[in-house]
């Protein structure tokens, strides 16, 4: 019988380190993994491009962050967003965004709802139970996480929810800037679980911007990388009711191209596409087309430029820049923006704390001093000031 209890004890002990490894290492591998940026050390900066970056208000729409096993108050040795690289690279607001499912092999032509990476993830980075079979809860669950960061971070870190939040942070801003403004995004509307409801429990957890697909069809509309690619639902269409409703705002990247004609048509307040890149500069089915750009400039929407090879078909700057004036040619400067994408299982050349690079690229691509205040955040506040509820 001894042989039994020590092949007892030793399955007992193989099963303890395993746990130990899912639950405390495997979520961090796979984001140091998953979440890299290139750039060791920052390239010879020309003067201006450093005068000009320390006078902008930077904003971006799009970072992951709140997915990872990380403590976004200090400095992560990867990844690409962080309170204190945000500082660094000057950065006045980021939204951060609730990745709630993702399928396994997600790619940029097809994918079903039928599988789910997050599950695994959530499990591994100690997440409330709850959140293991909830996709609703997900998002309450990285809600509570920015919201207890806030808590923590002695003033450095401010949610904003309304016009008046921003508004106030900007003026507090003009005589300290060692302070960023975090606003809370959702990554799919499968988040809903189906129920109407939820549209309003989201927003009184502080989400003011919803995604409505992400890799896959869902109940509200196509993916552009969904099996049908259809799309608004009737559901959908009572979603869309709900926001405008509560001026909650409308991201509509990875939406199918039928999903964001049949939005276009019926959303009375302007749109975002948070994440994107266009056709013109890289021929993805993930992008826009010049079409779909005109469609929500036209409507005074927001185009946030993404920072990995799939958006804009390579890392370095000069190929973001060069988006963003494809953009800016096609539908004019006012509705370029930031859309990194950052902490969004990719590869980029910079982090948040090098944005500077990007300023630097933008002076080569030939914009104006003005022009690169709009695009690397003042179009973004601008827009918020306008149509983030009162």
């Amino acid at each position: 019988m001894k042989w039994l209890k020590r092949l007892l004890f030793a399955f007992l002990f193989l099963l303890l380190v395993g746990g130990i490894i899912f639950f405390f290492f495997a979520g961090k591998i796979v984001d140091k993994q998953m979440n890299q940026s290139t750039l060791t050390e920052l390239p010879k900066i020309s003067e201006k491009a450093q005068k000009l970056h320390q006078t902008l208000n930077i904003a971006d729409w799009h970072s992951d962050n709140l997915l990872w096993d990380r403590n976004i108050l200090k400095r992560s040795k990867h990844g690409h967003v962080d309170l204190p690289k945000l500082l660094e690279g000057n950065v006045t607001l980021q939204v951060f965004d609730a990745v709630i499912k993702t399928p396994r092999g997600q790619n940029y032509n097809s994918n079903s709802d039928g599988t789910d990476n997050i599950t695994l993830l959530a499990m591994g980075n100690r997440w409330h139970p709850k959140t293991w079979s909830s996709l609703c809860e997900r998002a309450v669950y990285q809600s509570e996480l920015l919201h207890k960061a806030e808590k923590k971070s002695n003033g450095q870190l401010k949610i904003v929810r309304t016009r008046s939040d921003l508004q106030n942070f900007l003026n507090a801003r003009k005589s300290n800037n060692n302070q960023v403004a975090g606003m809370l995004s959702i990554e799919g509307l499968h988040a809903l679980e189906g129920k109407l409801e939820n549209v309003e429990r989201l927003y009184n957890e502080g989400y003011r911007m919803y995604g409505l697909v992400h890799f896959f069809d869902n109940e509200v509309g196509g993916s552009s990388a969904g099996t049908k690619k259809g799309g608004l639902t009737d559901f959908g269409k009572q979603v869309i009711k709900k926001m405008e409703e509560k001026k909650i705002l409308i991201d509509l990247a990875h939406a199918s191209p039928k999903l964001i004609r049949e939005v276009m048509k019926i959303a009375t307040r302007p749109v975002v596409v948070s994440h994107t890149g266009v056709k013109g500069t890289h021929n993805s089915k993930r992008n826009l087309s010049d079409a779909e750009l005109k469609m929500i400039a036209n409507k005074g929407g927001m185009i946030g430029i993404g920072f990995w090879a799939g958006a804009v078909g390579s890392i370095q700057p000069s190929a973001i820049a060069k988006a963003m004036r494809y953009t800016a040619n096609l539908v004019g400067i006012d509705h370029v923006c930031l859309g990194s994408d950052f902490d969004g299982s990719v590869k980029t050349y910079f982090n948040a704390a090098q944005l500077v690079v990007l300023t630097e690229a933008l002076l080569k691509e030939g914009f104006t001093e003005t022009e690169i205040h709009k695009i690397m955040g003042q179009n973004q506040i601008d827009f918020l000031l306008k149509y983030l509820p009162d």
